[in-house]
């Protein structure tokens, strides 16, 4: 980056280079991330909605699935004002918009990946030290230490961005957002972003999935009755920190290119950057758009907990499912002979 207000942060929300083109894949690419934000806030907004509904699960994962829904429901709600920048190739948001719209993506990119890690580091306790996980208290306050955290990580370019008039080729303007520090402080900024909110969390998610994975095998191959472990699982926490790093190293790795190598980007046509950027900015949407399937619609202790939903709302005695619930009913159809007594 041989000019640091031609930052690569800055030009993430604005698509297509310096170069004129038609309209067609901008708004193609605007149509896909409108697609994503929409899945995404369907997906966290179900999230919220099954939290808040009885029989809701433990307090803990509770917490951190609030607390990761909101993040990634804040962070997809920038989704369609960078499709519009996108297509219509000027910021139209004035100087308020980009000092609260860059904000917030810093503010809500920490918070996320900040719970996501929280809430592993929570399983893996639960699973190595059961009851000691079990007397940790003190949640909700080390989530809003965390949410202050990520706040305190974005105030810094909030208070350095700024609203750029610059001078086209073809005579018009374009108004870009842009940062007021130089050179050396946008490196310094986005090198430390980049340890905070993607290095330094992906290693520990990284970490504690490969603890959980190898605790989840023992627990499976050293059990009296020895099984095979599940495909199913081991594939679900490969997919977890995959999808982690798939979706942000693309985009760090252009972040911080430029930085290190002012010419490796020149070798890029305007064009080519612009495609690049719709790419990148694409899959971080997508992360936040991925997160709520994968933690609530995929996983067993989620269809687990609808059974237990149904199990509540099934008819009363002498009906169907008799007065135990739908799985009661299906043990005493099962196995239970008159007069036996209850299992305990």
């Amino acid at each position: 980056m041989a000019d640091a207000n031609q930052s690569v942060w800055a030009s993430n929300r604005s698509w297509g280079g310096e170069e004129r083109e038609g309209l067609t894949v901008p708004g193609l690419v605007g149509a896909v991330l409108s697609l994503l934000c929409l899945a995404g806030w369907a997906g966290n907004a179900y999230t919220l909605a099954l939290m808040c509904r009885p029989p809701r699960p433990a307090a803990s994962l509770r917490a951190h699935l609030v607390s990761l829904a909101l993040a990634d429901l804040l962070y997809l709600s920038s989704g369609p004002l960078v499709a519009y920048n996108g297509v219509a190739r000027d910021w139209a948001f004035g100087q308020a918009g980009c000092r609260l719209l860059l904000c917030l993506d810093l503010l809500t990119m920490h918070a996320s990946v900040f719970t996501l890690t929280a809430m592993s580091a929570e399983r893996r306790a639960a699973v190595v030290s059961p009851l000691r996980a079990r007397r940790r208290q003190g949640r909700l306050a080390r989530l809003g230490a965390l949410w202050l955290l990520a706040l305190g990580l974005a105030l810094p370019l909030m208070a350095a961005m700024r609203l750029e008039e610059r001078a086209l080729e073809d005579g018009e303007t374009r108004r870009l957002c842009t940062p007021s520090w130089g050179e050396e402080e946008v490196r310094l900024y986005l090198t430390l972003l980049f340890g905070t909110s993607f290095l330094g969390p992906g290693l520990v998610l990284a970490y504690l999935y490969a603890g959980l994975a190898r605790a989840y095998w023992r627990s499976e191959t050293r059990a009296p009755v020895r099984r095979s472990p599940s495909l199913r699982v081991l594939g679900l926490v490969f997919t977890i920190v995959a999808a982690y790093w798939l979706c942000f190293l693309p985009f760090w790795i252009w972040q911080l290119m430029p930085l290190y190598d002012p010419d490796a980007a020149n070798r890029l046509s305007f064009r080519a950057q612009g495609r690049v950027n719709e790419l990148v900015t694409c899959l971080t949407y997508g992360n936040s758009c991925f997160n709520p399937y994968v933690y609530t619609l995929l996983t067993r202790s989620h269809r687990e907990h609808l059974r237990r939903a149904r199990g509540r709302r099934a008819p009363g005695p002498g009906q169907a499912g008799g007065a135990g619930g739908a799985r009661g009913g299906a043990e005493d159809a099962a196995g239970r002979r008159p007069g036996e007594p209850g299992r305990r």
